[in-house]
């Protein structure tokens, strides 16, 4: 009699786990294309945390400069923690598309990979939170980059429209 129950009860668990196991998996692996990787965590407003074949790969994002929120050396800025809140309500948990640029390395002095990020209904994330005013627009050491036109446009439209961080009652532009 108990080898009986014992053996509906496994009848009854198996299925129960292996749909556990079976949304683990769909989760994990199912991206909506090949370019695409899972975003596993955001660092902040223009730096995530991407698996890539297994690996997890740190994304500083090409042409915008978020202010600063997990930096040591530095106090929390201005609208960091607006511009960290943004960045993981879009991309926490999502699927990406990363595209490099020829004009710039592929790594960074911190070895992240270096990458323009789009989702997956094609919004190209960099140039948004420019856009609406989470970012500036950032040259590293004067380099031109593919986008830069389009960035150095997107924050003059924000700082125009006194968008985010360009507002007089946030940070008027300042950040520091």
């Amino acid at each position: 009699m108990k080898a009986k129950l014992l053996a509906i009860l496994a009848l009854l668990l198996i299925p129960l786990l292996y749909g556990e196991i079976k949304n683990e998996i769909n989760f994990e692996e199912v991206a909506p294309g090949p370019d695409y990787f899972l975003v596993t965590k955001v660092v902040d407003g223009d730096t995530i945390k991407v698996k890539i074949n297994s690996e997890i790969e740190t994304i500083r994002l090409i042409g915008i400069d978020t202010p600063e929120t997990v930096d040591p050396r530095k106090t929390v800025q201005c609208f960091g923690l607006e511009a960290s809140t943004k960045a993981k309500q879009m991309l926490a948990g999502k699927w990406v598309r990363l595209e490099a640029d020829y004009s710039q390395d592929d790594r960074d002095s911190y070895d992240r990979l270096l990458r323009y990020v789009y989702l997956e209904d094609g919004a190209f994330f960099n140039k948004y939170m420019i856009s609406e005013g989470f970012a500036h627009e950032y040259t590293y050491k004067s380099n031109p980059y593919l986008y830069q036109a389009d960035f150095i446009a997107a924050e003059n439209e924000a700082r125009i429209n006194e968008l985010g961080l360009w507002h007089p009652d946030s940070c008027n532009g300042y950040t520091e």
